[in-house]
């Protein structure tokens, strides 16, 4: 073989060249296995390639936006050259201008830099951009940038042979655990960038992962920022069903936070967000039916003990129609009996209440004008003795006949009336009116009060519910009205401030009207 490579008949300065390049090739050979490569040398060797698998530490540029990179490259390539290669870039990366992630902007830069190596060197490209493009050296820890090399690992997956590719798979394993775990997880790095964000998170937060992972926590969409700021900084956790508004409807999360330490971790914390939303409801539903246990038990013993001397009060008002026959007296006593009778619906309906709210009578059948329930409700509304500057006008029709009770009717319309006289200041006014439409009639008490309160308007007629003074309200009026006009096939409707005004409430009842065939024997078994 040295015959062929150095002939007989070869000049002298061949040989010597051929001896010079072997021994050049030897010694590079030799000095590359036993030194190490040096920084330099490595730059230039991934300024080369935008798929090198080692990259630069996870840093923030001084440039905010991709929009903000023409203006710096433009000092060294010029306005038309810089705009071109960002927008280059920008395509080649399918990014946007607008676009501020601290890891986008890292791809963009090393994007830049690796078409910048193939016009004009890989070591001049590289100056470029460390100079105009530079990197913003905060106090935040540093790490390596995990997620660019899981992307690039992606995909240099099908190269992978062996062991690497044992451990590529593991890693996807354990990568998918975590995006398709049934609870919202995030990670975030110490220095607040965003390097995971799972389904389940997207799905309650509604953001997309793909739009946050490399972001700042700042950046986030409210209440997120906030929210998981108060569980980094909390020295104990989990923070139990903290209240948050997402997508118009109110939410109770629970946060846990685990922070990543260790000899081989790269730091950050990892926060779990569990919805415990449907348990907070269920645990508030569980109280109120508590709640309404005890109160229901309360009400019948109240019912019972209330029972006993109104029998009493009815049998001395019967005697004294027979005792006297004073008109005056007589009245008075006729009165004491209807008030009675009153105190009596009164009394089966709180024990139909703590009997689970089940009517105690059956459904009422006989016409009840509702001129003449409204005149009965507004004379008893004046032997109140209270609310006399408050203006009372009963506009009904004395031709709408409904088929009801007529003394749980005037029961209903005595609270309607009262909560309206309340609400109402001096000189104000209060307007009963009525009308049909097909076959119901609607009963309105329109006010010109202050109107109703927007924080209890969606449980006006829960029992005990009130926006009056302690001691002045039970919140057992508009339940109790709400269950009798339910048991006369009705329906109560609010509007607070009414159509067309600035202020006032007006509730409106709708009542079957009374038909001839409604008194016939089959019409009273409705309750079988």
């Amino acid at each position: 073989p040295f015959t062929l490579l150095m002939p007989a008949d070869a000049p002298a300065w061949y040989n010597a060249t051929l001896i010079s390049l072997a021994v050049n090739i030897v010694l590079l050979i030799v000095v590359s296995l036993f030194t190490r490569i040096s920084e330099g040398e490595r730059s230039a060797a991934e300024a080369c390639s935008v798929d090198a698998v080692i990259r630069s530490k996870r840093l923030p540029l001084e440039a905010a936006t991709a929009g903000d990179f023409p203006a710096h490259l433009a000092q060294a390539l010029g306005d038309e050259a810089a705009s071109r290669e960002v927008d280059r870039a920008l395509k080649a990366l399918n990014l946007t201008p607008q676009e501020r992630r601290p890891y986008a902007l890292r791809r963009l830069r090393d994007r830049i830099q690796a078409n910048l190596s193939g016009l004009m060197g890989p070591s001049v490209a590289r100056d470029i951009v460390d100079r105009y493009l530079p990197y913003r050296h905060d106090d935040a820890p540093v790490t390596d940038d995990i997620h660019f090399v899981e992307s690039r690992l992606e995909a240099y997956r099908s190269r992978l042979t062996g062991l690497a590719r044992e451990l590529d798979g593991l890693r996807r394993h354990h990568r998918q655990t975590l995006a398709y775990l049934p609870v919202g997880l995030c990670v975030l790095g110490d220095d607040d960038e965003l390097l995971m964000w799972n389904q389940a998170l997207s799905q309650l937060s509604g953001i997309s992962g793909e739009s946050v992972i490399g972001s700042r926590r700042d950046s986030l969409p409210p209440p997120w920022p906030t929210l998981l700021g108060s569980v980094l900084n909390a020295s104990q956790t989990p923070l139990y069903k903290q209240a948050v508004t997402l997508h118009g409807k109110d939410y109770f999360l629970t946060l846990h936070k685990a922070v990543l330490s260790g000899h081989d971790s790269r730091g950050g914390s990892v926060i779990l967000v569990e919805d415990h939303t449907e348990m907070k409801w269920l645990e508030e539903e569980l109280v109120h039916a508590a709640r309404l246990a005890s109160i229901g038990q309360l009400a019948a013993g109240v019912a019972h003990e209330i029972g006993n001397p109104i029998t009493g009060i009815s049998s001395l008002a019967q005697n004294l129609r027979y005792d006297t026959e004073d008109p005056a007296l007589l009245e008075t006593a006729d009165q004491i009996q209807q008030l009675t009778q009153r105190v009596t619906k009164i009394v089966n309906s709180l024990v139909g209440f703590a009997h689970g709210g089940r009517p105690a009578l059956p459904l009422p059948a006989a016409p009840a004008s509702l001129k003449t329930v409204s005149e009965d409700a507004l004379h008893l509304i004046h032997l109140a003795r209270s609310g006399e500057d408050v203006t009372f006008t009963n506009a009904c029709p004395s031709d709408i006949v409904v088929r009801g009770d007529a003394q749980r009717l005037t029961q209903v319309m005595v609270n309607l009336l009262s909560n309206a006289k309340d609400a109402c200041q001096p000189q104000g006014t209060v307007r009963i009116e009525a009308g049909t439409q097909a076959s119901h009639a609607w009963w309105r008490v329109v006010d010109d009060g202050h109107g109703i309160d927007p924080s209890v308007k969606h449980r006006l007629f829960e029992p005990f519910t009130t926006t009056k003074p302690a001691g002045e309200g039970t919140g057992l009026g508009l339940s109790l009205a709400y269950q009798i006009i339910n048991e006369h096939q009705g329906k109560i409707e609010v509007a607070s401030p009414p159509p067309g005004k600035p202020r006032g409430t007006a509730i409106t009842l709708w009542l079957p009207l009374y038909q001839q065939d409604d008194h016939l024997p089959h019409a009273q078994d409705t309750d079988c």
